[in-house]
């Protein structure tokens, strides 16, 4: 049975509370590319249920995150293979990643398509008639239990006491529930923010699917000579474009006052 009453001293010491701190802060990071992807997906939806799909959605996010937690030895057995194709062996980790990453892929793919060739009257009218609630709520939960392992792996990384790893993914959770919002309207009401948003997530989806793949390419290698992807340059690459994008945002700002002023 587990100790609740260690896990609890453990988070009220000082060292367990700049855990805490440290952790809530790499959940969030982590966590910006399933933001970043609920943000669009419920902009399919009716705006009056937007806010609504946008809050469950991240509760979901944090009940799998949660639940997951408890099952730390059933996630690190994933990471065995199931079968065997030649030399290559296919896990279950393998496979969630690879899936993951293709539905990823396929939906962003569609939605940059989408946003190109339709005009903004048709998106609104399109609103609502393509997705409903449910369906929006299904793709997010996928895609939640696909950023979770990240999500799992690097509270596990950081602290082993599952009350301080919980008590991260908590409040990192609540963080992105309050301004999930303004993250929301900023992408929304900025196009060329969308775009950068857009093809992050194809970034994302390519990094998940080529980590499937590695992962099958490393059961021919020594555990020392394994192949990893670092999603950091993905971040740093989200990072500049948005850096760009701000200037370009406050060029034509500044362009249109003094049209206006003209």
């Amino acid at each position: 049975m587990h100790d609740w009453s260690a896990d609890f001293s453990a988070l009220c010491s000082l060292q367990g509370l700049i855990t805490l701190f440290t952790l809530s802060i790499l959940e969030i990071i982590l966590g910006i590319d399933n933001i970043i992807f609920i943000s669009i997906a419920v902009n399919k939806l009716p705006e009056i249920h937007q806010k609504k799909a946008r809050t469950l959605g991240l509760l979901i996010a944090l009940l799998v995150r949660s639940v997951l937690l408890f099952f730390v030895g059933w996630i690190a057995g994933l990471k065995d293979a199931l079968f065997f194709i030649g030399p290559y062996g296919v896990s279950g980790k393998g496979l969630i990643l690879a899936g993951g990453g293709l539905f990823l892929l396929i939906k962003t793919w569609k939605e940059i398509q989408e946003k190109i060739n339709t005009d903004k009257d048709e998106i609104e009218e399109l609103k609502g008639a393509k997705q409903t609630f449910a369906s929006v709520i299904t793709q997010i939960v996928i895609i939640d239990f696909i950023f979770s392992f990240d999500s799992i792996l690097a509270a596990v990384g950081v602290s082993g006491i599952v009350l301080v790893m919980i008590g991260g993914v908590v409040i990192s959770m609540v963080l992105m529930i309050l301004f999930s919002g303004y993250v929301a309207d900023f992408i929304n009401k900025n196009q060329g923010i969308k775009m950068i948003a857009l093809s992050f997530l194809l970034v994302i989806g390519g990094i998940l699917l080529g980590e499937g793949l590695l992962d099958a390419y490393n059961f021919t290698r020594p555990h020392d000579q394994h192949i990893e992807l670092n999603k950091n340059y993905a971040y740093i690459a989200l990072a500049f474009a948005l850096l760009i994008e701000i200037f370009n945002m406050k060029e034509r700002k500044v362009k249109r006052k003094k049209d206006l002023d003209l």
